[in-house]
């Protein structure tokens, strides 16, 4: 089989479940991974023979396509932040959004005068560690921490920090349950669950069926459960004029001004993404910032 006529059947058998454009990225980044192809390349030699064994590897992405799997799950890895990160079914997919809190993060960091001293960080709820590698790539005297209930996820997390040639400490804990976190830190960070269970019904079936659910969603009846837990958890774990920053639910920005008032934390700010929608906050535990 040549290129051309497999990019055909390929287009073909999705056409009816992806619009043309997401079909075209589809297939670009399957070139990418198997055929080790750039789109350019791949239109410069359309009758280049594919083997067989090439062929059984999109035609195994077809049919998990069509079960509505994440591309990024298919492949085994994304992209964050300009790095690479692997990724599979237990851990969530890194989204923009993230990309813009640890961007946030960053620019905050060196806002503050004589900031050369070692600084200490704990990302909590890592997942696949990208926001964690991220801030220790970008922070290369920073002492960064992470944990997550789930040993598979922190599995990925750790191959992850080694693919990025950083340093992070990964441990396991649930933190809805531990009473005390390791030492005192400079930044605390969180990506919670923080999708309501009614919300479920404006999600992808992508999403919803292949991403793990509960690092996704919330009961109804307590959304910020996480939000309070860990806020309390940073107010005596944060060094003074430490900061709490989160990645919030769009609809609940209010809601958390009140929470974090409400456990003493000040200098609240809520940041929106690049879609307009209250998507980041940052608070700190005293007057100062």
């Amino acid at each position: 089989m040549k290129i051309s006529k497999l990019k055909s059947d390929f287009q073909n058998s999705l056409s009816e479940i992806y619009p043309s454009e997401e079909i075209q990225s589809f297939f670009n980044i399957l070139s990418e991974k198997y055929l080790k192809l750039s789109r350019i390349e791949m239109a410069l030699n359309p009758e280049k023979a594919i083997s067989v064994e090439i062929i059984g590897d999109f035609e195994n992405a077809l049919f998990r396509l069509k079960n509505y799997e994440p591309i990024q799950y298919i492949i085994g890895e994304t992209e964050f932040f300009g790095l690479n990160f692997k990724v599979n079914k237990y851990t969530l997919i890194p989204r923009p959004e993230t990309e813009e809190l640890v961007e946030w993060i960053l620019v905050q960091q060196k806002l503050i005068p004589n900031n050369s001293q070692l600084i200490t960080i704990l990302d909590i709820g890592t997942g696949s560690g990208c926001i964690a590698i991220s801030l220790s790539k970008n922070f290369p005297d920073a002492k960064v921490s992470a944990l997550d209930i789930s040993e598979e996820a922190l599995q990925i997390a750790r191959k992850n920090a080694e693919l990025n040639e950083v340093e992070t400490n990964f441990f396991q804990a649930d933190i809805l349950t531990i009473k005390q976190l390791p030492q005192q830190y400079d930044i605390i960070v969180s990506n919670p669950p923080y999708v309501r269970e009614l919300e479920k019904k404006q999600m992808q079936q992508n999403v919803l069926n292949h991403e793990p659910q509960s690092a996704l969603f919330v009961a109804n009846e307590d959304p910020l459960v996480f939000y309070r837990t860990i806020s309390r958890l940073a107010k005596m774990h944060l060094k003074p004029n430490g900061k709490l920053f989160f990645e919030i639910n769009e609809y609940l920005g209010e809601d958390m001004k009140m929470l974090l008032k409400s456990e003493g934390f000040q200098n609240i700010e809520i940041k929106k993404d690049i879609f307009g929608k209250d998507r980041m906050l940052k608070c700190t535990v005293n007057e100062q910032s």
